[in-house]
């Protein structure tokens, strides 16, 4: 995907209802085993120790899960339902110039579908941002981009935008 084209913009109202719609899901309280990135360069650790300190309580309706192991790279919601890993390294996908991809709240995110062999789901990642950050939704929540409205604002307040060379 090349985040020099004009990216599909997602009104917030529409988001917002998706949110809402979500909110009525159970919040999972669950241990959720999320890998860390490895570790990235002092200034990408920064960044996504900043994002770490401020992420929400809640992600669409879902309520903050630990994660294992304890990582400022990691986090997740509704146990393993939602997914957070910053300071991933560049990925490849984001030389595919056939995925699509959003923006919310002024945040560049690339849309993969997860192989259904894999569980489903998709696969988000920001763009334009000097830390790749990596969002993984299961099958199940992953009915479009409502989750990445409470996540959009916090990466862009921690996150500088730019390009990552890591």
């Amino acid at each position: 995907m090349s985040l020099h084209r004009r990216p599909l913009r997602v009104p917030a109202l529409s988001v917002l209802a998706s949110v809402l719609a979500l909110a009525g899901c159970t919040p999972g309280d669950s241990v959720a085993r999320v890998d860390p990135p490895p570790t990235p360069p002092a200034d990408v650790a920064g960044f996504c120790a900043a994002l770490h300190k401020e992420l929400p309580e809640t992600v669409a309706g879902l309520a903050r899960a630990e994660a294992a192991p304890e990582s400022d790279l990691t986090a997740a919601w509704g146990g393993s339902a939602i997914v957070l890993r910053c300071g991933i390294p560049k990925p490849p996908e984001m030389a595919d110039e056939k995925l699509g991809g959003v923006e919310v709240d002024g945040v560049r995110w690339l849309l993969k579908p997860v192989p259904d062999s894999a569980g489903g789901g998709f696969r988000f990642i920001t763009g334009m941002r000097l830390a790749y950050t990596e969002v993984r939704v299961d099958k199940e929540h992953a009915t479009d981009a409502g989750m990445l409205v409470g996540l959009s604002g916090v990466v862009a307040r921690t996150v500088p935008e730019g390009i990552s060379s890591y």
